[in-house]
């Protein structure tokens, strides 16, 4: 049918799309990140493929997140089906994309309890979306408590943090995809 063939992500092409956007030269993307020259240069002619942690340093470097330049280097469709997976693990966080590729929305789903000291800050507007379960959100020094069926509207730029305080809660994020930025924050005192 119409689905979307699995293919190995070419995330080279994506991170030198990224570097070249940004006018940036492989030495400055090394120095930002602590990769050596020659492994970026592998990365990039896919050559190499970076690890998690390599990947979000690259990330990092070039202002943007590992979920971005692989989504990047997905190759776009017009149409495309993004299955659920199978059953989860009881209680395992999980994140999800809903869309796969390059587009100008970006959508994931989050399934069961996340880190609540992660901030997350994005350059565009987003709608949280409880789509089972019930979650607290902080958003500019006020709390919120939403529950299945609700969904929270954050203005672009608008720093924020959320928890499950639900077992299996299950939350749908959509943004305008430009750019994401997930902020740790300093501990509270």
């Amino acid at each position: 049918m119409g689905d979307h063939k699995e293919q190995p992500l070419r995330v080279g092409a994506a991170v030198r799309r990224r570097r070249r956007a940004l006018e940036l030269t492989l030495a400055v993307v090394a120095e930002r990140s602590g990769l050596s020259v020659p492994f970026l240069s592998q990365i990039e002619n896919e050559r190499a493929r970076p690890s998690r942690g390599s990947l979000e340093k690259v990330a990092d470097a070039l202002r943007t997140t590992a979920v971005e330049l692989l989504a990047a280097a997905d190759p776009a469709c017009s149409v495309d089906v993004v299955h659920a997976d199978g059953p989860e693990p009881d209680g395992l966080p999980r994140m999800r994309s809903l869309v796969r590729g390059h587009h100008q929305m970006h959508a994931q789903e989050f399934t069961g309890d996340h880190d609540a000291g992660r901030e997350f800050q994005y350059r565009n507007d987003q709608l949280m979306y409880v789509a089972d379960g019930a979650v607290d959100v902080e958003a500019e020094g006020r709390a919120y408590r939403l529950g299945r069926g609700d969904t929270l509207y954050l203005t672009g730029g608008v720093r924020h943090r959320w928890r499950a305080t639900v077992a299996d809660t299950r939350v749908v994020v959509v943004a305008v995809a430009e750019h994401i930025e997930a902020v740790q924050d300093r501990p509270r005192q």
